[in-house]
């Protein structure tokens, strides 16, 4: 497992005064130390401060500034930390705007601003060369010779690679960054001095984002603060660490104290999406330039403390708003596909199972949702319910009712009879409550739902979601099937926040408390007798394990590629406060064994929409063959 944590700096300062620069400029790298960080990237020019203006003309202000840098050089000697810090180069007669880059004591390479700003507020041209253009060159200091200089660089510890922008280049159409990803670095560090206008904090916010999305990777950006010049502008220390498209830290604005943020950045998740993203690995054919690797080695460079929030739920966002938006925007994908295979296929009609569990209303709200679109009455959406042997009168009840006060066509049809004649014609004795008992009522279930929709001319939905399919709970050929499936790729995780949102949004007040009231009952196929009080005796969490754990390892199995060790790792970190190690590892196993026996049943499903990042359809994210060996994982 391949995790680092960094850290972003803005440190007090005051403009020219290089020694008191300094001096903070330390204390944050001794924080970031002592906060077990391996990066620690600091502003845009943070040596002499930004705003100098033409003081930057000063040879003296440059020769302090070179000697500030080699004082940082001694100060890191025998510090386990990558620094990036701000300061001119005077190179060639031209003064350069710089980021050095420091380990150990040592100067490991330089990188000068590419694009040099010189419009509304910004004029570096007065004192600034952009360096775009400088590759593979050499700079020799009084205390150091032959140090890499140029816009290439790219600096390696084992699979942490690293690499610098500074400020400007970030807004330009093609970003240095952009380059120095294609050729490896995973990491990218921006030394800035980004003044704040109104909404610009959000419009920085935003590129940050994208940068580190477009380029899968890490993005460390530290801006300059508060105690910069104000004589025309004002900064604000604008910090932030993102990854892969995810703001994972930023500050409050306008501290007047050092301050840093940090972070732990998963390098095998950023490798593993380059791995699998074949236009990231095209593009890099089009780099128009030879990276020129620095190598060096951390000490060490393990996580001591984890504390990187890992979201128990990864399927489902954490924030209410962006969750609220989610649904919204799952069920216009879920109505809009059933929608064109209705309007494809001419069918006016629909045929559904209802159970009364969280699966069947998910579809049934989906099914209503569709038809009222397309303004077909809801009485062609036949609604079936079909008591077992193990339907309990909550989920009968609720089923009922909830056809009912949607308006459907609906229908009752109790299977046991006919099961029992199945048990006698095959000669399966019905005190046994093994597999065929419960495989028997599902497909009958199936068989009458089928024939209905033929009979009526109608399409049948199905109802089973993801985690459903990742687990193989399902009956082959049972209510494995359908002719149309809405919910395939929406975890067991998601449908409850679905039929949530819907209860709270969408519904009617008698339909919301029944929707509620579906939320509380047991997740169960309700394929075993009931227990003596009549409820439930068979829980589906009971038997495979809990979903929320299940869909926790199928993101980061499917969705990541992760090792086991990863996983169990990760999933004992979010739920320390749920289960224990052992029944984490208890019900991983599960999951390893069940994915890959159960691949059969995913080899043969029916067309359905994919909604979120992973669908295990066999004509699109996952195609796996059905007699693989689960061995090498447990």
């Amino acid at each position: 497992m391949n995790f680092i944590k960094v850290a972003a700096a803005c440190p007090v300062t005051n403009v020219a005064h290089i020694n008191f620069n300094v001096e903070n400029i330390k204390d944050c790298i001794n924080n970031a130390l002592n906060k077990n960080c391996k990066l620690v990237v600091f502003p845009e020019l943070c040596i002499t401060s930004y705003t100098c203006g033409d003081l930057f003309s000063q040879q003296h202000l440059i020769e302090k500034s070179n000697l500030a840098i080699r004082r940082l050089c001694a100060f890191s000697k025998n510090k386990d930390i990558l620094i990036a810090i701000g300061s001119p180069l005077v190179y060639n007669n031209c003064l350069y705007n710089c980021a050095y880059i420091i380990y150990n004591g040592t100067i490991l390479g330089i990188v000068p601003k590419s694009y040099i700003p010189n419009y509304s507020e910004f004029y570096e041209k007065r004192w600034f060369t952009d360096g775009i253009d400088i590759k593979n060159k050499s700079i020799n200091l009084t205390f150091q010779k032959n140090i890499p200089f140029g816009v290439n660089l790219i600096f390696t510890s084992g699979v942490f690679k690293f690499g610098f922008e500074i400020c400007e280049d970030l807004w330009t159409v093609i970003p240095p960054s952009s380059y120095l990803s294609l050729g490896g670095a995973n990491i990218i560090g921006n030394l800035s001095a980004s003044n704040e206008l109104v909404s610009k904090s959000k419009y920085r916010n935003s590129l940050i984002q994208n940068q580190s999305a477009r380029c899968i990777s890490s993005y460390v950006y530290s801006s300059a603060g508060i105690f910069e010049s104000s004589t025309d502008l004002v900064f604000s220390g604008h910090l932030l660490i993102s990854e892969n498209g995810t703001i994972l830290k930023q500050n409050n604005r306008f501290q007047r104290e050092n301050e840093i943020i940090t972070s732990i950045i998963d390098i095998d998740k950023l490798n593993n999406e380059r791995l699998k993203n074949l236009s990231f690995r095209d593009s890099a054919k089009f780099l128009p330039f030879e990276v020129n690797e620095v190598t060096f080695n951390f000490i060490d460079s393990k996580v001591n403390e984890f504390d990187r929030f890992v979201h128990k739920h990864p399927f489902v966002p954490s924030d209410e708003c962006e969750r609220e938006d989610r649904c919204k925007e799952i069920f216009n994908i879920q109505t809009a596909a059933l929608a064109k295979r209705l309007t494809h296929t001419g069918i006016q009609k629909s045929v559904i199972g209802i159970s009364g569990g969280l699966d069947s209303t998910l579809a049934l709200l989906v099914i209503v949702k569709t038809f009222d679109i397309l303004n077909i009455p809801r009485e062609n959406i036949i609604t079936i319910t079909m008591p077992g042997f193990g339907t309990t009168d909550r989920t009968y009840n609720n089923a009922v009712n909830f056809c009912k006060e949607l308006g459907t066509d609906f229908r009752e049809i109790n299977i046991v009879d006919a099961c029992l004649q199945h048990f006698k014609d095959i000669n399966h004795l019905v005190e046994k409550h093994d597999v065929t008992y419960e495989n028997v009522q599902a497909r009958e279930r199936t068989q009458i739902l089928m024939d209905i929709a033929n009979k009526e001319s109608g399409l049948l939905v199905g109802t089973g979601d993801l985690s459903e399919l990742a687990l193989g709970w399902a009956t082959y050929n049972g209510d494995h099937m359908s002719m149309y499936s809405v919910n395939c790729s929406v975890p067991k995780t998601l449908v409850r926040y679905l039929v949530q949102y819907a209860a709270d949004k969408e519904s009617s007040d008698k339909i919301s408390e029944i929707l509620v009231d579906i939320l509380d009952t047991p997740v169960s196929p309700e394929l075993l007798p009931k227990d003596k009080n009549g409820e439930i005796a068979q829980k589906t969490e009971d038997i495979v394990g809990p979903y929320e754990l299940h869909d926790f390892f199928l993101y980061y199995f499917i969705r990541q590629n992760a090792v086991p060790k990863k996983i169990l790792f990760l999933a004992k970190h979010a739920f320390k406060d749920i289960y224990d190690d052992k029944t984490i590892e208890k019900w991983f196993d599960k999951f390893i064994r069940r994915f890959f026996t159960q691949q059969f049943k995913r080899s043969a499903l029916p067309d359905g929409p994919k909604v979120g990042s992973i669908s295990l359809s066999p004509r699109g994210d996952w195609r796996m063959p059905s007699d693989a060996s689960y061995k090498t994982w447990l």
